[in-house]
């Protein structure tokens, strides 16, 4: 076994992260984008598990279940360029309308504006989305949508944005990268 130098840069790489990035093709671009649209949609599409109770019980409007991010209106994904749209908690999603792909789910205490104008990694991811879409020539309209109506306390925000995540395994948060991988990383 060679011993190391610490300090002659080795001619191969030790690291995974030292590794160049590869770029998918766009064959296998397409059927990742397919694979991830057909679970999604066969959540959209599926019925969820109904609850039966003795009691009426007045339903909860924070059921992952019931959260359809698809419907709502999607903005231009660099919204935080534009004037702010005011001070509220709540959850966010980023669509691929053109398929429709759900990319991310998130969640934040801050304005949206705010969150997004600091360092925030799905940016970046989305950036190298909009690039790969754009070298094979396909179509996509990214854009975010907001959910409002979200738990004002942080923990139980949380705990809904992670059942989203669980539910439409939305390929940019780092949660489902095990299903999908992170190549956009």
């Amino acid at each position: 076994m060679k011993q190391l130098d610490l300090f002659n840069q080795p001619s191969q790489p030790i690291f995974k992260s030292q590794q160049s990035r590869l770029t998918m093709d766009s064959q296998t671009f397409i059927d990742w984008k397919s694979q991830i649209q057909n679970h999604q949609q066969t959540i959209l599409n599926s019925p969820g598990p109904q609850q039966m109770s003795l009691f009426d019980l007045k339903p909860n409007h924070c059921d992952p279940e019931q959260i359809n991010p698809f419907e709502l209106r999607l903005q231009n994904w660099e919204f935080f360029t534009m004037p702010d749209d005011g001070d509220r908690t709540c959850i966010y999603f980023i669509i691929d309308n053109a398929l429709p792909l759900l990319l991310y789910v998130g969640e934040t205490k801050q304005t949206p504006k705010e969150r997004w104008t600091g360092v925030h990694d799905c940016r970046g991811y989305i950036e190298n989305y909009l690039a790969l879409n754009y070298q094979y020539q396909l179509k996509n309209f990214v854009g975010i949508g907001f959910w409002w109506d979200t738990p004002v306390d942080r923990k139980a925000r949380q705990q809904l944005e992670q059942k989203l995540i669980q539910r439409w395994k939305s390929p940019f948060n780092k949660e489902c990268w095990k299903w999908w991988g992170k190549p956009f990383g």
